[in-house]
C-alpha cells in the first residue's frame, strides 16, 4: 500500500527498549501534498515546527494502519519545508499495543507522485533528550516521560531499510481533534519541602511487572518523579495568579482545568538557569492540595532544561487530568502558558438531545465527554491508566457510538482487530484476548475472560444485524465458531458450562467470587451467545441448544424468590449455594426467557421496582451491584421491562455527583480507579430512550 516507501530504523536498534528516534526530510513545496505514514507503537508528526498528528491507529498483531494527512496548510513559502516524524520504539509488552519491532514507513505525495519517502529521503537520529531508563507509566501502557534537554544533541546512527514490516491496513477510525485547552491562571502558588513522614504509594502498577513485560532495573533509573512529588509537603501561599509567573526552586503552581481533559500536556516557559521541572497530574483532588488518585499509574512528567533559553513543550503521549501541579525542583523559570492539546473524538456532528432537566443534561455532557475520550482509534476502557480495548466494555460503548452518529467507524476498527487476531499460543485455541491489541500473557494470572468472549459474539451480532448490515458476517465465522468449540468442551451432563477455565468475570462485586462450579449468570450469558451465533449464521442447532441451556439454568437457579448465583458439587451432586446477587437477577431477566409477569416471579418483580431494598437476607447472602457491569445490566433490565422512571431516578442519583467532581463518568461508584471510563457513555442513550417513553 506504499508506492515507494520502505520500513526504516536505526541500524541494529529495532529491538532496543524505549528508544525514541527522530526522522527528518526536506521538501521543496507542500502545496497539494499529503503524507502516508505508519509506524510501530506511536509517532508524532511536525511540519515546519507545527504539531500535525499523533498516531497510528492501533491494530492487530502482524498489522499496521496507515494515516493519510494533508500537508498543504503547512507550506511556509520558503522553498524548504521541514518534515519531522518522531517515533517511539517502546519494544515492551503492554495491554494497549502488540509487541513488534520498531519501524517507520512514510512517503509524501504531490499530484499522486512520490516526492519523498523512507528508504531514501528521511534521515534518522537518536533523540538523546528522551531519557531511556525510566519507570513504566503503568503496567498496561509503556514508559513514563522524562526529558533531559541538557543532554548532547541528537546522535546520528546509520538509518537502514528493514527486511520486514507488518501488513498495512487502511485507517478506519476517524481522525481525532487537536484543540487547545489553556489554563488562564494558576489556581494556587506555594512552596514545597521534602517530608519523610508523608506516605508514598508502594504499588505503582496494577499487576507485577517483570522482565517479560519490559522494565529497567531500579539502579538504572535516575529520575523517579512519581515518588518525588508524594514526599513534598505543599504550603499554599497565594491563589489565582495570572501569567507570566516566575518560579524558583522549591516553589510550585497548582492548575485546575475545571473538568477532566484528555490530551497532550502543553507548557511554554523561559528557563533562566539550568532547571528541573516536575509535573504531576491527576483526575481529581480536593482542598487545594495536589494528590494522586488510586489509579495505579505514574501520572508524572519531568523536564530538565538548559539555562537562558525559551521552551515550548508538549508531552509525547496523551494523558487525562483535571488538576496538575508544576514543581520547580531546581533552577528558575518564567511560565507563560499551561494547558492541554486535546486528543479525542470529534463530537461536533454528534446527536446531543436536550433532556430538559439540568441534572440529566449534566450527565449528557459528561457522557459525551467520556465517549470522546474513549473512542478515538479503538474503544478504550479509560484514556489514562490503560487505553486498552476491552471486550464487554465495547458492547456498551458501541451502543453509544451508534446513538451519537448512526455510524460504527470506531467499532469497525475495534472488531476488525479481534477477528484478525492470529492466535499466539499464550491462550487456549478458540479463545480471544480479553483486551486487544495487547500482549495477553500475564504471569501469575489468567490471561483471558471467557465471558468477555461471549460479549464479543453478542456485540458482533448486533453490529451486523442492527448497526451495519453491509458487513460480511463471514469475517466473524472463524473467531466465533472457534470460541463455541472451546465452550462446548466445558459443558456438563445438563449442557451447562461447569468449571470454565480462565478468569471468570461476572461483575465487580462478591458475585465474582461465586463463579465455580456452575455459575448461573455465565450460563444465562452462554444461552444468549448461542442465540446470537444462530442469528448470525442460521444454524438451528445453536438455537435449540440456547433454549435448552436457558431453560435448565432458569429451573435450577430459581429458588422461588430469586435466582441463585452458583451450584457446587458435593459428592458428585450439584447443590445450590444460596449465594445471590442482584447481577444474577439481571442476567436471568435479560437472557433467561423469564416472563416477569408470571405469578412465580411476583416477588422478584417487586424487588426490582424497589431497587432490591426489600429483599430478605434470611438463608441467603445477597449482594447489590457494583458499577460495572452490574449497574449497566440493571439499566438494560429497566429498559427491557419498561421501568423508565426508575431508570431516570437511578441514573440521576448514581451519576450526578460524578458530573460535579470531574465532568466525566467513572469506573466505580467509589472514588477509585478511572474517573473517565468509556462504557459509562451508554447511560445517555438509555436515559434518552426512557425519557421518550415517559414523555409519550
Amino acid at each position: 500500500m506504499f508506492k515507494s516507501a520502505k520500513p526504516i530504523w536505526l541500524e541494529g536498534m529495532e529491538h532496543t527498549k524505549n528508544l525514541f528516534v527522530s526522522f527528518e526530510a526536506d521538501v521543496d513545496s507542500l502545496d497539494g501534498s499529503e503524507i502516508h505514514i505508519c509506524a510501530s507503537f506511536f509517532y508524532r508528526l511536525f511540519v515546519n515546527g507545527n504539531f500535525v498528528s499523533f498516531g497510528p491507529v492501533r491494530s492487530a498483531k502482524g498489522y499496521t494502519r496507515k494515516d493519510i494527512l494533508d500537508l498543504s496548510a503547512y507550506e511556509n513559502g520558503s522553498g524548504k519545508n521541514k518534515i519531522i516524524i518522531e517515533v517511539a520504539g517502546y519494544n515492551c509488552r503492554s495491554l494497549s499495543t502488540c509487541l513488534c519491532h520498531s519501524f517507520l514507513c512514510a512517503e509524501i505525495l504531490k499530484d499522486n507522485k512520490v516526492i519523498a519517502f523512507t528508504g531514501r529521503d528521511f534521515v534518522g537520529t537518536l533523540m538523546n533528550e528522551k531519557v531511556r531508563c525510566s519507570e513504566r507509566y503503568s503496567a498496561q501502557r509503556h514508559f513514563g516521560e522524562v526529558w533531559d534537554y541538557t543532554a548532547s544533541n541528537h546522535s546520528y546512527i546509520k538509518t537502514v531499510i528493514l527486511p520486514t514490516m507488518p501488513k498495512v491496513l487502511d485507517r478506519v477510525a476517524p481522525y481525532p481533534v487537536y484543540n487547545k485547552v489553556n489554563s488562564h491562571w494558576a489556581k494556587i502558588y506555594g512552596t514545597f519541602q521534602y517530608d519523610e513522614a508523608l506516605p508514598c504509594k508502594n504499588t505503582r502498577s496494577s499487576f507485577p511487572l517483570s522482565e517479560y513485560w519490559g522494565v529497567f532495573n531500579e539502579d538504572e533509573i535516575l529520575y523517579k518523579p512519581f515518588r518525588f512529588i508524594q514526599k513534598q509537603k505543599q504550603t499554599p501561599l497565594k491563589s489565582d495568579l495570572t501569567f507570566p509567573i516566575t518560579l524558583n526552586a522549591g516553589e510550585y503552581l497548582l492548575f485546575d482545568l475545571e473538568y477532566i481533559n484528555c490530551g497532550f500536556l502543553d507548557l511554554s516557559f523561559f528557563s533562566h538557569s539550568e532547571s528541573d521541572i516536575v509535573i504531576g497530574f491527576t483526575e481529581y483532588c480536593e482542598n487545594n492540595i495536589f494528590n494522586f488518585t488510586d489509579i495505579n499509574a505514574q501520572n508524572v512528567i519531568e523536564y530538565i532544561t538548559d539555562g537562558n533559553k525559551a521552551y515550548t513543550l508538549k508531552t509525547f503521549e496523551p494523558y487525562t487530568l483535571r488538576f496538575a501541579i508544576l514543581m520547580l525542583k531546581r533552577g528558575s523559570v518564567t511560565l507563560s502558558s499551561f494547558g492541554v492539546t486535546t486528543f479525542e473524538r470529534d463530537m461536533k456532528d454528534a446527536f446531543c438531545p436536550d433532556l430538559k432537566d439540568p441534572v440529566l443534561n449534566g450527565i449528557r455532557d459528561a457522557a459525551i465527554r467520556t465517549f470522546a475520550h474513549n473512542a478515538v482509534d479503538i474503544y478504550t476502557d479509560c484514556p489514562s491508566r490503560e487505553r486498552a480495548g476491552w471486550l464487554c466494555d465495547s458492547y456498551f460503548t458501541a451502543k453509544a457510538e451508534y446513538f451519537f452518529f448512526g455510524k460504527t467507524l470506531v467499532e469497525d476498527a475495534f472488531l476488525q482487530n479481534y477477528y484478525l487476531y492470529p492466535g499466539d499460543g499464550e491462550i487456549p485455541c478458540g479463545m480471544l484476548p480479553m483486551c486487544y491489541p495487547s500482549d495477553s500473557k500475564r504471569t501469575g494470572e489468567n490471561s483471558y475472560i471467557p465471558q468477555w468472549n461471549m460479549w464479543y459474539v453478542i456485540e458482533a451480532e448486533e453490529y451486523i444485524n442492527k448497526r451495519n448490515p453491509g458487513v460480511d458476517r463471514e469475517l466473524f465465522r472463524k473467531s466465533i465458531e472457534g470460541f463455541l468449540d472451546f465452550l462446548e468442551r466445558h459443558e456438563n451432563e445438563d449442557g451447562m458450562l461447569e468449571d470454565l477455565p480462565g478468569w471468570n468475570f461476572v461483575e465487580w462485586s462478591d458475585a465474582n467470587k461465586w463463579t465455580q462450579n456452575v455459575n448461573y449468570p455465565t450460563n444465562f450469558l452462554y444461552a444468549e451467545t448461542l442465540r446470537s451465533a444462530y442469528r448470525l449464521f442460521g444454524d438451528k442447532k445453536l438455537l435449540e441448544k440456547a433454549v435448552k441451556i436457558s431453560s435448565v439454568a432458569k429451573k435450577l437457579s430459581f429458588d422461588g424468590t430469586l435466582f441463585t448465583d452458583n451450584a457446587v458439587r458435593i459428592n458428585g451432586v450439584l447443590k445450590n449455594t444460596g449465594n445471590t446477587s442482584e447481577a444474577c437477577q439481571s442476567y436471568a431477566l435479560l437472557f433467561g426467557d423469564v416472563d416477569i409477569d408470571a405469578p412465580e416471579y411476583e416477588s422478584l418483580k417487586n424487588f426490582i421496582k424497589n431497587g432490591f431494598s426489600s429483599i430478605s437476607t434470611d438463608g441467603r447472602k445477597f449482594v447489590p451491584v457494583n458499577a460495572f457491569i452490574g449497574l449497566y445490566l440493571r439499566i438494560s433490565v429497566l429498559l427491557k421491562l419498561g421501568y423508565y422512571r426508575i431508570l431516570i431516578d437511578d441514573t440521576e442519583s448514581f451519576f450526578g455527583g460524578m458530573v460535579e467532581k470531574t465532568g466525566t463518568l467513572w469506573e466505580y461508584r467509589q472514588m477509585k480507579g478511572s474517573f473517565d471510563h468509556g462504557f459509562a457513555s451508554f447511560v445517555l442513550p438509555a436515559i434518552y430512550e426512557a425519557k421518550k417513553h415517559i414523555e409519550s
